[in-house]
């Protein structure tokens, strides 16, 4: 893997007969690892011939943040999946990045994204929105993202991601942020997977599991193999989805307001919630409860003052048919 955090290290690998465009994507953060081992792992199988590219093609980027990934913490100079676009005046790393990124992505039919997060827990996929032609996400591949997401291993889905985030971001304007944060644009909930969908593809990012978890890079590999079998890129054995499955919904984005704010207890990501019980308490004495039963996701413990702390999960009205 090289040191280097003046380029990204991509590979593709392109049939002869026509099919997918295929992008697999690791270490967008870089302390989640378990999806740049598992590329590793199947790149030496491709390589070796264990593994044939017989349509379409296949694009790994195993570490797309190096600088985040040379210092393993999950930013270089910002959050590379927030804001992710490109644009003609790159002032931190990630703006750099994106330049590159953006791009590559739009190239491609398909992303497979692979993280991983802090807490103990399962693994599990975030898909997008319903098909809809709204403003805040237009999408027309409900279906393919589906039948992806059904195939990686996993039974646990979760999607509104970013209806979640611009409601937050409703929220810090109503707050009296300062004008022109960039935590109070929708703009900054788009990552990898939001980019994909705006230039016309599809994605799923899969949480792998804990970042320290040995059986991770184990999910990431499964869940590569399982995507080249299904789009018919190699010819491998494909599993059955791991039905039945649970399709949660992020309902509310709840932000740090002050150093002082704290979780009552050590919440891990689905840990489920009564209406009403206690979640947190803000630095002036307020009470942070669940509006209604459901679960708590994503909980930061080390969230910054004005960013996101956690969200409140529910069970989502869309099922999942592969």
């Amino acid at each position: 893997m090289s040191a280097s955090t003046n380029h990204l290290r991509v590979l593709r690998f392109a049939a002869l007969a026509p099919g997918p465009r295929l992008i697999v994507t690791g270490a967008v953060h870089g302390n989640e690892t378990a999806g740049t081992r598992g590329i590793e792992r199947v790149v030496r199988e491709i390589e070796r011939g264990e593994i044939d590219i017989v349509r379409g093609s296949v694009t790994f980027v195993p570490v797309c943040n190096p600088l985040a990934y040379r210092h393993q913490r999950r930013i270089g100079e910002r959050n590379l999946n927030r804001r992710l676009l490109p644009t003609d005046a790159p002032e931190q790393y990630e703006d750099h990045l994106a330049n590159v990124l953006c791009p590559l992505l739009a190239e491609h039919e398909l992303l497979l994204d692979l993280h991983s997060f802090r807490s103990p827990g399962q693994p599990f996929a975030l898909r997008g929105p319903a098909d809809n032609d709204g403003a805040l996400e237009p999408f027309a591949h409900e279906a393919a993202e589906a039948r992806l997401a059904a195939h990686l291993g996993v039974t646990r889905v979760v999607d509104g991601w970013l209806d979640a985030y611009a409601r937050g971001v409703a929220e810090r304007r109503a707050r009296g942020l300062t004008p022109g944060a960039v935590n109070e644009h929708p703009a900054y909930g788009i990552g990898t997977t939001e980019y994909m969908r705006s230039v016309g593809g599809c994605a799923v990012t899969l949480e792998c599991g804990q970042h320290d978890d040995p059986a991770a890079p184990g999910v990431a590999y499964h869940a590569i193999r399982q995507t080249l079998a299904l789009l018919g890129i190699a010819e491998l054995p494909l599993a059955k989805p791991a039905a039945p499955f649970e399709c949660l919904t992020l309902a509310r984005v709840v932000d740090r307001h002050a150093d002082g704010d704290r979780f009552v207890k050590m919440w891990t990501s689905f840990d489920p919630l009564a209406g009403g019980e206690l979640i947190a308490l803000r630095a002036d004495g307020s009470e942070v409860r669940a509006p209604e039963p459901g679960c708590i996701v994503f909980p930061d413990h080390a969230a910054l003052p004005g960013h996101e702390w956690f969200y409140f999960g529910q069970r989502s009205a869309r099922g999942l048919s592969p």
